[in-house]
């Protein structure tokens, strides 16, 4: 039986224009909705299968403030059993902070009984792309960790985790308990049933108030990537623009 913890945050919805907040420390969320990551997506989806194998169970977390309990139901929706939220400000957590409160969350369940054999969280903040939380988390816990990985199947105290590497797919195979970052594509989110989402409105969540006062994330802050260029060049008409085609190729390195 294999108890799986998997965390989550709730998200500006970035699908279009980025834009950051005035003091340059966030995405400024007034004008679009919230949302969890393609890649804790992914995570949840993992959590559920896991738990669902040998009868484990799938437990969902998130630091911020009540909103977040959207994003938690909506998890509860697609599988997972029971859910956590530690009610605090997310803007003054940094990715140390947020490690700790998650780890002080393991270790309370486990003195109370109840031990998580597998914590999946997303490769990366979509809102602030940070990548730390997993491998501090790790740390924090004495537990060994593999990111960036596609897949996760547990069997015989152990977790394999597969990702791409430079030279196909790589595999890893860490002891339980461990920590497993993951990212999109490489299994598909189910959607909520109608009975998931009833079920999900009736679980109380468990509501933890931040064992220590947030040291921030000492970031100076966040930079945009340049504008791509939205203007294209028309090469020719018809037969009489093949030539131009062939060269601009040739310059590209696509053909000889």
């Amino acid at each position: 039986m294999t108890n799986v913890l998997v965390c989550i945050k709730r998200v500006p919805d970035t699908v279009g224009e980025v834009l950051l907040t005035a003091d340059e420390q966030a995405v400024d969320a007034r004008f679009v909705g919230f949302t969890v990551s393609a890649h804790e997506n992914c995570a949840v989806e993992l959590a559920v299968r896991v738990a669902s194998a040998d009868g484990g169970t799938a437990t969902v977390l998130s630091l911020g403030s009540d909103t977040a309990v959207e994003q938690l139901r909506s998890a509860l929706g697609v599988g997972c059993s029971a859910a956590v939220l530690i009610e605090a400000d997310p803007a003054g957590f940094g990715p140390a902070d947020v490690s700790r409160e998650i780890a002080a969350v393991v270790n309370a369940h486990a003195a109370d009984g109840h031990t998580y054999d597998l914590i999946l969280l997303g490769n990366d903040a979509a809102d602030t792309g940070d990548f730390q939380v997993g491998i501090r988390l790790a740390y924090e816990l004495g537990r060994p960790v593999v990111n960036g990985v596609r897949t996760v199947e547990v069997g015989d105290g152990v977790a394999t985790a597969r990702g791409d590497g430079i030279d196909g797919v790589e595999t890893y195979v860490v002891p339980l308990p461990a920590v497993v970052t993951v990212l999109e594509g490489g299994v598909e989110p189910r959607y909520p049933t109608i009975t998931g989402r009833m079920k999900a409105k009736k679980t109380t969540i468990e509501t933890v108030s931040p064992r220590s006062a947030p040291r921030g994330s000492g970031r100076m802050r966040l930079t945009l990537p340049p504008a791509q260029p939205s203007t294209v060049e028309v090469l020719g008409e018809g037969p009489d623009a093949a030539p131009t085609v062939v060269d601009l190729l040739q310059r590209l390195g696509v053909t000889r």
